[in-house]
């Protein structure tokens, strides 16, 4: 009877090992059966130390990781940390996967019948014997100039009408609409507008009855200039 033999490929490590059994088994590495895994490894441990070659520690380091993560998971106190330990083999395996996709893309880069040689030195004379007339000179100058001056930041006026504009808190001009009403109970629309001194003040002061008719404090009745805000509640 002829003997059979194995032809076992040199992996560079455990992690090299795990990827070839899972693309060999088409396992999903997001989700990886661990007991299938640890099956396949094991095996190729052993075949390793049948052919007489030398099993580095990382080898059988990975072995008893292999081991203590299906134990953990046949427990059922100790899902979360069967979990997480599941999580890291999978983000080493997704890491190394990727670190040896990129090896393989430069090792096509790289060519030992190639031979680059230096660049030779060269003196270059760095004298300008070109001549030009006087007016084509003044004209790069001032275009020189221009684009100098547009890599300068804009002057503080620029920004005056944006960040320089005073801001009226909302809240403030609602105190200040209650108060007016619960002197007289009611006030005409158009008049709580009167004091206000620049649009901040209208646009707050108007925001301030949006919101106070929202909460049900004040009513607006009538149309136009004719409106009357009322107060709901005094207190």
């Amino acid at each position: 009877m002829e003997q059979l033999t194995y032809t076992l490929p040199v992996f560079e490590g455990p992690l090299d090992l795990l990827l070839t059994l899972i693309a060999k088994n088409k396992l999903n590495i997001y989700d990886i059966e661990i007991s299938l895994l640890l099956e396949q490894y094991t095996e190729k441990i052993k075949q390793m130390q049948e052919e007489q070659l030398e099993v580095a520690s990382e080898f059988l380091e990975m072995a008893s990781r292999l081991v203590y993560i299906k134990s953990t998971m046949l427990l059922p106190k100790h899902e979360e940390e069967a979990e997480e330990l599941k999580k890291e083999l999978t983000g080493q395996l997704l890491e190394y996967q990727e670190c040896k996709r990129i090896a393989a893309q430069m090792a096509q880069l790289v060519s030992f019948d190639s031979f680059c040689r230096e660049p030779s030195k060269v003196d270059y004379d760095m004298t300008y014997t070109r001549t030009h007339n006087a007016i084509v000179l003044v004209d790069a100058y001032l275009r020189a100039a221009g684009r100098g001056k547009s890599k300068l930041p804009p002057p503080a006026d620029s920004f005056k009408g944006i960040v320089a504009r005073r801001i009226v808190p909302v809240g403030s001009r609602m105190i200040r609409v209650l108060r007016t009403l619960r002197k007289n109970g009611r006030t005409n629309y158009s008049k709580l507008f009167w004091e206000c001194e620049d649009k901040s003040e209208l646009v707050a002061t108007f925001l301030a009855i949006l919101e106070l008719v929202k909460g049900k404090r004040i009513r607006v009745e009538g149309d136009g200039d004719e409106a009357l805000v009322r107060i709901i509640n005094k207190n």
